[in-house]
């Protein structure tokens, strides 16, 4: 460069300033469907900007997340509210709910109890009565969806010792109940569309009619994400919030139908293990209160059933583990949510 060229480049690059540095985030993902606010702010530049420099790493499951959470490795978070979540909190591992990542929205169940058309076909079950020493699959123990079969078999004067439940991973419930291994399962999409379709099963109820709301996925920050970079953390906050909105203006009739389907399918296919688009348009999505909210409510009743299952035997105050005032900031910085045109909330 010569000198007369180095004065205009000197002179151009005092009137922009300085290059605006963005902040680094970590997240955990699982590469599932509640992912999707994660992925799409990714993709739509939610987070940039926010300043935000998210970096995701990948997980075999939300479980294994949650040590890295504790020790501040981890900023971000999400998995179920489970029993296991829970005993880690009374051990001193020190996170925070902020955030729904999946729920039971209305026309939205994300864990549905199949039974084996066989068995329907034969009689031999008509109610859930008649789960009353059946095999059931279900994906872990002292998960959401043990308060979900105990909400469907306890009106039938079943209680939830009296069903085997056998575990088996999600994609097994398909195959278990094609080869007759188990009777009924309590599972999700897309294994829930794939048992139906094989003509193996039947949905007998989802947990959108057993426990509406049913907090079933949560956005978790590490203690120290929270305490100690807490205008980060309602960055991230909003910009998650608007993802999830997106992700709310893909849904209608209870499938992918909304306005923003297909791009939010295209970045679910880009970014998860399932890759068919045309799934996609077959299955019931995951619920997300496009407020963002948790549902407490939910949360007491799942971890009172896991006390009643003595798999929680130490005390856990809720009120100190949920903190709700990044979203309520986040709220009131985007305002009430307005859902675009012919998506399921704009009826």
């Amino acid at each position: 460069m010569t000198k007369g060229m180095l004065l205009p480049a000197l002179l151009c690059a005092l009137l922009a300033g300085p290059a605006s540095a963005q902040t680094t985030v970590t997240v955990g993902v699982a590469s599932s469907i509640s992912d999707a606010p994660i992925y799409i702010a990714q993709k739509k530049g939610f987070f940039r900007d926010e300043g935000l420099d998210v970096r995701a790493e990948t997980f075999n499951s939300a479980a294994n997340m949650v040590a890295p959470l504790g020790a501040g490795q981890l900023d971000v978070g999400g998995g179920a509210p489970s029993a296991g979540l829970y005993n880690a909190i009374a051990r001193g591992i020190r996170l925070k709910i902020v955030a729904d990542k999946g729920s039971s929205q209305p026309g939205y169940g994300v864990n549905r109890l199949l039974v084996r058309k066989a068995l329907i076909d034969s009689g031999k079950y008509k109610t859930p009565a008649d789960l009353r020493g059946m095999k059931v699959a279900q994906s872990g123990v002292g998960v959401s969806s043990m308060t979900t079969l105990n909400e469907i078999i306890a009106p039938f004067g079943v209680k939830y010792s009296e069903v085997q439940m056998v575990e088996l991973a999600f994609p097994q419930h398909v195959i278990a109940l094609q080869n007759g291994a188990v009777d009924a399962a309590l599972t999700t999409d897309p294994a829930s569309t794939l048992a139906v379709k094989s003509g193996a099963a039947v949905v007998i109820k989802a947990d959108d009619e057993a426990i509406p709301r049913h907090q079933v996925a949560v956005l978790l920050y590490s203690e120290q994400f929270a305490d100690k970079r807490p205008e980060v953390a309602r960055k991230f906050m909003r910009a998650y919030l608007r993802a999830v909105r997106f992700y709310n203006d893909a849904l209608s009739e209870s499938r992918f139908k909304g306005p923003n389907a297909q791009e939010v399918i295209a970045i679910l296919s880009e970014a998860t293990a399932l890759k068919d688009p045309a799934l996609y348009a077959e299955i019931t999505p995951v619920g997300n209160d496009p407020n963002g909210r948790v549902n407490f409510q939910s949360l007491k009743q799942d971890l009172d059933f896991y006390r009643e299952q003595q798999l929680v035997n130490t005390e856990v105050i809720l009120n100190d583990v949920v903190d709700s005032s990044f979203v309520e900031w986040a709220l009131k910085e985007l305002g009430p949510y307005k859902p675009a045109a012919g998506s399921n909330k704009s009826k």
